[in-house]
C-alpha cells in the first residue's frame, strides 16, 4: 500500500534527510587509508546521536551496525568490522536515520586515494544514474521512467544494473511501497503523485549484474568479483518537481 505524505510530513522527513546528509559528509572526511570500516560506523552513530537521531539500520533484522560499509566488489549491506581501507579501494556507505518518527536514507561511494580510471568512471556514471532517475520524478510520470533513465545510462556506459535489489518507498518506515527497480520490466509502474517519497538508489556493477550473499548472511557482492558502486537519495515528488530531502 502506497502512502502519500503531507507537506508537513515531507518537512519532517527533510529533517531526517539532512541528518543523513550530514553523516555522509562527515564520513567522506574520514575515508582514508588505514581507517577501518568499524571506525566509520562509530563516526556515523556518534554524529547521528548528537543530532538526536536513531540509526535506522542498527538492529534491523539483526543487522549489527549503524552503517553499511561495502568495499570494492561488495554491493550493499556490508557489515562494519576490522577491514582497514587501503589506497585504490572504493567504499559504499549507506546510512539511514530515524528522527521524530520519520526516516531518511542515503548512500555514497567514496574512493580511497587514487583509483583506476575505469573505477572512477563507474563512480561517476552511478551518481549520474541517480540524478537522471530523480529528474524523472515529476507528477504524472510513471515509476518505470525513473527505472528506464537509470538503466539506459548505466548500460550505455558498459555497466550493468543490480537486479536483485532496488530502491523503495520511505516514510515512517524505512521500507514502504513501491519498490524502485533500476531496470525496466515491461510495465509502466505506479503513476507519480504529489507526496510520494522514494529512496532512489542505483547499484551499478562494472561487470555482470549477478550477485550473491556472503557467509555473514548480509553482505551482497558481485558474483564475478568486479567492483560495484551505490548512490542514494531520499526524494519527494511535488507539484514543483522532485525535491531531494537528503542534501545539505
Amino acid at each position: 500500500m502506497i502512502s502519500l505524505k503531507s507537506k508537513r510530513e515531507i518537512e519532517l522527513m527533510r529533517d531526517a534527510g539532512r541528518i543523513v546528509a550530514e553523516v555522509l559528509a562527515e564520513l567522506r572526511l574520514h575515508c582514508r587509508p588505514g581507517v577501518t570500516t568499524r571506525e566509520l560506523d562509530k563516526v556515523a552513530e556518534t554524529k547521528a546521536g548528537k543530532a538526536g537521531a536513531k540509526p535506522l539500520f542498527k538492529g534491523y533484522k539483526g543487522f549489527p551496525g549503524a552503517l553499511c560499509t561495502s568495499v570494492n566488489q561488495q554491493v550493499v549491506h556490508g557489515i562494519p568490522g576490522s577491514y582497514a581501507l587501503k589506497e585504490g579501494d572504493i567504499v559504499s556507505m549507506d546510512f539511514g536515520a530515524l528522527y521524530k518518527g520519520y526516516c531518511g536514507d542515503g548512500a555514497i561511494t567514496v574512493p580511497i586515494g587514487p583509483i583506476s580510471l575505469p573505477v572512477a568512471k563507474l563512480l561517476k556514471v552511478t551518481e549520474e544514474c541517480l540524478y537522471l532517475g530523480i529528474e524523472q520524478m515529476f507528477v504524472g510520470n510513471h515509476l518505470s521512467e525513473v527505472s528506464r533513465a537509470i538503466q539506459i545510462h548505466g548500460e550505455a556506459n558498459g555497466f550493468s544494473l543490480v537486479r536483485d535489489l532496488g530502491g523503495h518507498g520511505i516514510g515512517r518506515k524505512m521500507h514502504e511501497d513501491p519498490m524502485v527497480l533500476n531496470y525496466v520490466t515491461g510495465g509502466r509502474g505506479v503513476k507519480l503523485k504529489p507526496g510520494l517519497v522514494l529512496a532512489v538508489e542505483p547499484m551499478v556493477n562494472a561487470g555482470r549484474s549477478e550477485t550473491l550473499i556472503l557467509s555473514d548472511g548480509w553482505t551482497v557482492a558481485t558474483r564475478d568479483r568486479k567492483p560495484s558502486a551505490h548512490f542514494e537519495h531520499t526524494v519527494a515528488v511535488t507539484e514543483n518537481g522532485p525535491d531531494i530531502l537528503t542534501k545539505l
